[in-house]
């Protein structure tokens, strides 16, 4: 058996339990092994909570640490391209959290280096890898729906505190990049299409900070859809619903499937409903991101990906005169 992949993470974000961690703690071919915060103290006490065994004073540090295979990267949007770039310049893979990049310019610059240095680097859409949005793609290519006429796709939390580094312009906060940015990938990788931006309307907070975007798109075979990303709700919710000629689809929580969910089919006026796996999206992707490492699996994911779904971002911000990040 080879020697699990040793990863490094860089600070202790709140999704790293949820995306790095945990599913390493249930997985043999992964062990996390180093991290780094800007306070240290943070550092050492994640360190000691999730059993990980060096702790250096910066993220540069983590990098450059010769023992490791993998850099995670969850820090803010703002930080994605120097880091990953520095990580894969350095001989590492990196598992980069969503959003890629600040926009598609960076997008290309860490694929441009991921190509060059031939590393695995993956955009971190977890929901991508589980097994109930596979079981929504069969569904899709399957054809029992008839030709499709429409895909509408939202997902919606309350609003964050408005000194949440979601609200901050300069770090690449926002509706979209945080939230809006699931149903944009659901729409792409439901269809296999990239779609045209035709329309956008936005809701801002705090400056050049959307709450709430919407946007209309139309995807090369005729199909028309909407994207939806809101921080203004009254809950949690996370919904993606294909229209076809002879039924339709809806898919409850796509995103976070282990914790709830249901696929809806209905078909000639007749209505089924299935539940899959409750295990969690993270793992799924850390199983195919290891994969990917070790054997050059493809990543539905990957650098390539990332930018076809920075120029949608782009092109629904500039739809709703907003700027880019």
């Amino acid at each position: 058996m080879a020697d699990p992949l040793r990863f490094g993470t860089l600070g202790v974000a709140r999704i790293t339990p949820g995306g790095l961690t945990g599913p390493a703690a249930d997985n043999p071919d992964a062990v996390v092994a180093a991290v780094a915060a800007r306070d240290r103290s943070r550092a050492e006490a994640f360190a000691e909570k999730h059993g990980i065994e060096t702790v250096y004073d910066s993220y540069d540090e983590v990098i450059l640490d010769s023992t490791l295979d993998v850099i995670y990267n969850p820090l803010p949007i703002s930080h994605h391209h120097e880091y990953t770039i520095k990580a894969l310049r350095a001989g590492k893979h990196v598992l980069c959290e969503k959003s890629f990049a600040l926009n598609a310019v960076e997008a290309e610059e860490m694929a441009a280096v991921a190509r060059e240095t031939g590393l695995v680097l993956i955009e971190a859409f977890h929901t991508r890898y589980h097994p109930v949005f596979l079981r929504a793609m069969e569904i899709y290519d399957s054809g029992i729906l008839g030709p499709i006429q429409r895909i509408d796709a939202r997902f919606g939390i309350r609003t964050p505190p408005t000194t949440d580094i979601r609200m901050n312009y300069e770090t690449g906060g926002g509706a979209t990049m945080d939230i809006g940015c699931y149903p944009i990938s659901w729409l792409r990788h439901i269809s296999r299409q990239e779609p045209e931006v035709v329309s956008a309307e936005a809701r801002v907070g705090n400056p050049d900070v959307d709450l709430w975007l919407k946007a209309e798109h139309r995807l090369a075979d005729g199909v028309v859809a909407t994207t939806l990303g809101s921080m203004i709700e009254e809950g949690y919710v996370a919904e993606l619903r294909v229209q076809g000629e002879r039924g339709s689809l809806l898919v409850d929580n796509p995103l976070l499937p282990q914790n709830s969910h249901f696929i809806e089919l209905t078909v000639d006026g007749n209505t089924t409903r299935e539940t899959l796996s409750h295990r969690p999206t993270y793992a799924y992707q850390l199983d195919a991101f290891i994969d990917s490492v070790r054997n050059g699996t493809p990543l539905p994911t990957d650098a390539e990906d990332g930018v076809n779904q920075m120029r949608v971002i782009d092109a629904a911000y500039r739809a709703a005169g907003m700027p880019t990040r």
